[in-house]
């Protein structure tokens, strides 16, 4: 992180030069409120968000794989999208997901705009396509109304309906965590030893990968450096989107934030529990098995990422009309 963005970031949160300087020095920042957000479409985007009439089920959201009251994940190994079909990878947590530095375990899509438009048009997860669901939208008098406050048009189009939900989905940030107490200065704010799982985390190499803000999603490693990773799911990461072979099974690496609430981990979401997942990157990715003690502690430390969640009314829906068409959940 610049010197520059660590004293902006400072300002915002209203800090003192000495608390600034205490955790300036760390691999891992404090997580910020959200500054900028236009309200009105954020609104609309939660709407959108939580909508289920954007699938051609009329029963899958956003909120469905990115549940918002299960750390803005579903907690399954993969998600069951239309017609009961297994999805092919792990939904990682929306919650942050605006400090990435692209969306999905791929990267395919360079900002929350262009993914949110993704989910919508694949068969097998809301299998709906863009043109069915600005349809949906036009037919109904309540989201014609929002649009156009919004928008400032009568017309309504796909663009428009993926910037709302990236709108939306800029404000799930989760400042607060113990740790970013303790990082503002706050010596109570973690236990010894949690602070010694910090300790363990930085001087083993963790940080290497999950730093920043966000404690990762800033850049893509291998999966398996040390020792090749076994697993029966067909994605190769990175390799999918470039066909060069040196990024095969070089994923996006996720967020450590509110880790305690987002299992099972990894890309194919094979490891069930923090302490499994701890044992398998000490070995895979450092070379290096953690004692039980020391995996505790590292479990401990990992906790203590997790902030305030988002907190809102849940939005009420705007009702179909006779001219909405009908889901077909069972096609």
């Amino acid at each position: 992180m610049r010197w520059s963005n660590v004293i902006s970031a400072a300002a915002v949160l209203g800090l003192s030069a000495a608390a600034q300087l205490s955790w300036a020095a760390e691999p891992i920042a404090p997580v910020e409120p959200v500054k900028e957000v236009n309200l009105a479409e954020s609104e609309l985007g939660k709407k959108l968000y939580f909508d289920p009439r954007l699938s051609k089920s009329g029963f899958i959201s956003c909120n469905s794989c990115h549940n918002l009251s299960m750390g803005g994940t579903d907690n399954l190994k993969t998600s069951i999208g239309h017609n009961w079909s297994q999805g092919p990878i792990n939904a990682p947590t929306v919650l942050n997901s605006s400090l990435n530095v692209a969306q999905f375990w791929d990267g395919r899509a360079a900002d929350l705009k262009e993914q949110a438009g993704g989910p919508i048009a694949n068969p097998g997860e809301m299998a709906f396509t863009h043109v069915l669901a600005v349809d949906v939208l036009k037919s109904i008098p309540g989201y014609v109304q929002e649009f156009r406050l919004v928008f400032g048009t009568d017309e309504i189009n796909i663009d428009q309906v993926t910037s709302a939900i990236a709108e939306f989905e800029k404000t799930l940030v989760t400042p607060g965590a113990r740790f970013d107490q303790w990082l503002l200065g706050d010596a109570d704010a973690i236990t010894a030893q949690e602070k010694a799982g910090y300790e363990l985390f930085k001087n083993s190499g963790c940080v290497a990968c999950h730093n920043g803000a966000a404690v990762g999603g800033s850049s893509f490693q291998k999966m398996g450096l040390i020792e090749a990773y076994q697993t029966k799911n067909a994605a190769q990461g990175l390799a999918g989107i470039t066909g060069k072979d040196a990024d095969r099974m070089k994923f996006k690496v996720p967020t450590l934030r509110n880790v305690e609430l987002t299992y099972p981990y990894f890309h194919d979401g094979e490891a069930q529990t923090l302490t499994e997942a701890v044992d398998i990157m000490g070995r895979l990715q450092l070379g290096r098995k953690f004692s039980d003690k020391e995996n505790a502690q590292i479990v401990a430390f990992l906790k203590t990422l997790t902030g305030d969640q988002p907190l809102f009314n849940l939005p009420l829906l705007p009702p179909s009309t006779d001219k909405t068409p009908v889901p077909t959940p069972f096609d």
